[in-house]
């Protein structure tokens, strides 16, 4: 069964920032958040536009055969120059980009991709794979000058999902589709992909797979590795595509090697993915620990379970007072369950007993009950839960445009996750609080706040997700983050920590990556670059040399 023609967005994308342009927070809200923070600037930084940027014109220009596909526009290649991190808000703020792309190129399908890898490999034409442009490592942009040029190719015209097979719980979609479009493509057929990361309105299938994104489910199936069934890869050296099978023990998993690849071997086109039934019962709790350490104990115990929840988050008192979760000084756990076929209340309740024997509260009877939702299954997770849920959720989605809004005020405010076994798991927090906190008070002179979540929980361990809120020092704001990634980055290479869960590798955290991965590994990924990507094209400097 063939799918749908992906649905465009009405709406205009931030080129600076994040998210939907008509969604940041005006002077005066960011002006009052600012307020808040001490050390912070008087005013915002105003908006930053693109005239500013003098970019100039572009160094090649595309064959007539691949002009069609092709675009200069000074406003597109500033919105392809960055990703959403921290440091890119602030480069975009202060007029500092770094080197914006002279090409973006948008291809109708994987012939385009392949003649547009021939002739950048012929041109020593830089090519940096973009979906949705959410990366938060320096995954989309260019850094140097050892290219003529630099294309940043945009997947997003490649949109659809192709073919599903409803019977075997699969659909074959090209990897440029975003994740509204997917799920929008699936829902007709009663089937969702059922991955949401944060960023789930702002990438795409291919980004996903290319960075080994993390999505909506706290235990079991976490990583968008769970889902892959089959990929279609084209790079320099041609264009491969895996068996479609539900599982193969011939050798290495040649998936494996394109999965969190980052563009650098070469563009994923199209996969075939596990898909199920949209879920029509859920529930949720929120359950409150005076003591964050007796929480741990909890969500040490609801992994190692046979419960299986869908959302199993724990906020400590920080970030539950941050999201307007609790503002008593406690931390907060945030589960749900959901089902496709039967009700979930009794779980939920097996949960919030297990907890509450490890200190927890929970006043509700039973989380709000079970929710039956549509036949489309669209009912958000968590709405029949606690106040404490939804307003997680709220302050889940609304973040990242505050951060925006507070790196307009000169202020530092930016996340980081790792990922680390239960035995190392205490004290890694309590390490990363101190000293990064230690760091940004000698650093700016004013306290910082370093909040902590677990956002994914496995038995042998779990992934805990940092909040840094500090003072910045105007005009330095980059160069005073990446002083305090820097601390971080030792405190988890000391607990054996990786340097990324869910976030990927990019540029930013090259030099943790190259200390964690193994030398012979290294050696063979060195080896694999060389032989796909001969004239070294795709996205120089990620992962690999």
């Amino acid at each position: 069964m063939t799918g749908t023609t992906a649905q465009p967005m009405s709406r205009a994308r931030s080129w600076w920032g994040w998210g939907w342009a008509d969604a940041h927070p005006d002077d005066a809200e960011c002006a009052a958040m600012g307020a808040l923070l001490p050390g912070t600037l008087a005013r915002p930084l105003p908006v930053p536009r693109v005239r500013d940027l003098g970019i100039g014109s572009s160094a090649v220009r595309p064959p007539r055969s691949l002009a069609r596909l092709v675009t200069a526009d000074p406003a597109d290649r500033a919105a392809h120059a960055m990703g959403k991190a921290y440091r890119d808000v602030m480069r975009a703020l202060r007029g500092r980009p770094g080197r914006v792309p002279d090409l973006v190129a948008r291809p109708l399908d994987e012939r385009d991709v392949a003649d547009l890898l021939d002739w950048a490999g012929e041109r020593r034409v830089a090519v940096v794979p973009y979906g949705g442009g959410s990366s938060v490592t320096g995954g989309v942009e260019y850094r140097g000058d050892e290219h003529r040029a630099v294309l940043s190719l945009d997947l997003t015209a490649m949109g659809r999902v192709l073919e599903v097979d409803a019977e075997g719980r699969s659909a074959r979609i090209q990897a440029g589709t975003l994740g509204p479009s997917l799920e929008d493509q699936l829902r007709p057929h009663g089937l969702t992909l059922r991955h949401f990361p944060q960023s789930f309105e702002f990438s795409t299938l291919g980004g996903w797979l290319a960075t080994r994104a993390g999505g909506h489910y706290a235990t079991g199936r976490t990583h968008i590795d769970d889902f892959v069934q089959s990929m279609r890869v084209v790079t320099p050296a041609g264009t491969g595509e895996s068996w479609r099978l539900p599982a193969s023990g011939a050798g290495p998993s040649p998936d494996r090697l394109f999965l969190g690849s980052e563009g650098a071997l070469g563009i994923i086109t199209e996969a075939w993915v596990r898909v199920q039934e949209r879920p029509r019962h859920k529930a949720s709790a929120a359950v409150s620990f005076a003591d964050f350490h007796d929480a741990l104990r909890a969500v040490r115990a609801l992994a190692q379970s046979d419960l299986s929840p869908a959302n199993c988050r724990l906020l400590d008192a920080g970030e539950a007072a941050l999201s307007g979760a609790a503002q008593d000084g406690c931390a907060v756990l945030v589960l749900g369950f959901e089902s496709a076929d039967e009700p979930v209340t009794a779980r939920l309740d097996r949960a919030v007993a297990l907890a509450r024997s490890y200190g927890g509260r929970h006043e509700a009877a039973h989380g709000g009950g079970d929710t039956v939702a549509g036949a489309s299954g669209d009912t958000a997770a968590g709405a029949s839960g606690d106040a404490a849920v939804g307003a997680w959720r709220s302050a889940f989605l609304r973040m990242p445009y505050l951060r925006d809004g507070l790196a307009r005020m000169g202020a530092v405010a930016e996340t980081f996750e790792t990922a680390a076994t239960w035995d190392r798991i205490p004290g890694l927090i309590d390490a990363v609080r101190t000293e990064v906190g230690a760091a940004a008070l000698k650093a700016t002179g004013h306290p910082a706040t370093v909040n902590c979540r677990l956002t994914h929980v496995y038995p042998d361990g779990a992934a805990p997700y940092f909040t840094v809120l500090a003072a910045g020092r105007p005009g330095d704001e980059v160069a005073l983050w990446d002083d305090l990634k820097a601390v971080a980055g030792e405190v988890l290479h000391r607990h054996r920590a990786t340097i990324t869960h869910h976030h990927a590798v990019g540029r930013d955290h090259r030099p943790d990556y190259d200390r964690q991965r193994p030398e012979p590994f290294a050696l063979a990924l060195r080896a694999a670059k060389g032989a796909l990507d001969p004239h070294g094209i795709l996205n120089p400097g990620v992962l690999v040399d």
